[in-house]
């Protein structure tokens, strides 16, 4: 990788974050869903998506969301999966936890090192050059000792509306999202 190009090298973390809550809120939104922003890090979960229930006497049905964004990933669609090494052991254990309600699954980005290339306007969309991917870590273990474990996720697990709608469906009926991650 060559050096980052940031607009602003004091800003590059700050926009990549932001970058992320875009993509993952415009998905959200494409999705009939709410992304709202958990401002406070301190569970190690950055978004609950929620969708409204489909009828008076449903429930609605939620997902937390840890968001993670790189630079030096570049997942190959060749390959079933990537690596992505969480800094904290945390952040780990607690996507791996077995949860009741909500559930929580990592949406991990790859970015480019130029800032300038996120983005590319039309007269009849806005492109964002970079794509989402989730896993489901539930009940997953790591290695003891490992303070960074990298996790695995599928190249086919692009994150988009369609991903987002079956991975509620799935909830609201009880199943596991490691069956479809």
């Amino acid at each position: 990788m060559g050096r980052i190009e940031a607009v602003n090298d004091d800003t590059f973390t700050a926009c990549m974050e932001q970058l992320q809550e875009g993509y993952v809120a415009a998905v959200a939104a494409t999705a009939g869903c709410a992304m709202e922003s958990v401002r406070r890090d301190i569970y190690g979960m950055d978004a609950l998506l929620v969708r409204p229930p489909e009828h008076v006497g449903k429930q609605e049905v939620s997902v937390f969301a840890q968001l993670k964004n790189t630079t030096t990933l570049r997942p190959d669609p060749e390959k079933s999966t990537f690596g992505y090494q969480l800094k904290k052991r945390e952040y780990f254990d607690r996507l791996a936890l077995k949860r009741k309600d909500p559930k929580a699954i990592l949406i991990v980005m790859a970015t480019s090192v130029r800032q300038a290339d996120w983005t590319t306007a039309h007269h009849d969309r806005l492109e964002v050059s970079h794509c989402c991917y989730w896993v489901s870590l539930e009940g997953q273990t790591a290695k003891e000792g490992v303070e960074s474990p990298t996790v695995k996720i599928p190249t086919a697990n692009i994150f988009d509306a369609n991903a987002l709608t079956n991975i509620l469906d799935k909830l609201d009926r009880g199943e596991s999202l490691n069956e479809c991650s």
